[in-house]
């Protein structure tokens, strides 16, 4: 079992570029550090959106657990020092996995 957030960002007006620069940086080394699996990451430039997901093995009290300890580690402090508020809008939540039949 694993759990999904889906984090969809709506991002400041000019900080596209610097956003998914820094995210490539950052992110695929301290998520997975953490425990976590980035799902995917996609940006949609012409709407200055980002959207990704993390996932995390059980179930969401885990993955609140394992959120609460990334928030707090050093490498995430890091990740984010120095960087300009380039987010305008989250919105993220956990969501569900739905079998498909369509492959």
């Amino acid at each position: 079992m694993k759990t999904i957030q889906l984090r969809r960002y709506t991002l400041v007006d000019g900080e596209y570029d610097a956003f998914v620069d820094w995210w490539n940086e950052w992110m695929p080394r301290v998520r997975p550090a953490a425990g976590f699996t980035i799902e995917f990451g996609y940006g949609i430039r012409e709407t200055n959106e980002f959207v990704w997901a993390v996932s995390a093995p059980g179930d969401e009290d885990a993955f609140l657990a394992l959120e609460k300890a990334y928030m707090a580690s050093d490498s995430r402090a890091e990740a984010f020092d120095g960087v300009p508020q380039r987010i305008a809008e989250y919105n993220i939540r956990f969501v569900s996995e739905f079998p498909t039949t369509a492959r």
